[in-house]
């Protein structure tokens, strides 16, 4: 089992930035994908960003390339999420997700791919 716990959402400017984090703990010495998925009210919940096991690659959805940013520190079990140029149309509930992988080239662009969640973070952008 593996816990996730994301932070540093909050509301903010449009224009503005927030940096997101999520931690895991429990059996972090699995090898895992992650992602940041997000969920607007009366939406479905929606592919952000992935990242490899190794950080080496990553991948975005086309609404926040360019703007968002996905990085992972595996000495610290920490996955973040750097959003900039923050538009009113980015407010949801913000998720982190892990997903077991045996390949240092896969990442995961959707829900069903990931096995673990956190509780979600809220990000609301202000116009």
């Amino acid at each position: 089992q593996v816990q996730l716990v994301e932070s540093g959402g909050g509301l903010v400017q449009a224009g503005g930035s927030l940096r997101l984090s999520c931690v895991a703990s429990g059996r972090t010495s699995n090898r895992y994908a992650m992602g940041w998925f997000r969920q607007a009210p009366g939406k479905e919940r929606e592919f952000v960003a992935a990242i490899t096991l190794s950080g080496g690659n990553t991948d975005y959805a086309e609404s926040v390339k360019g703007r968002f940013t996905i990085s992972r520190d595996n000495a610290k079990n920490t996955v973040y999420l750097q959003m900039n140029s923050l538009k009113p149309e980015d407010t949801a509930v913000y998720y982190c997700a892990a997903g077991s992988t045996w390949d240092d080239s896969s990442y995961y662009t959707r829900p069903s791919q990931y096995a673990y969640w956190g509780q979600g973070t809220q990000v609301t952008v202000s116009s």
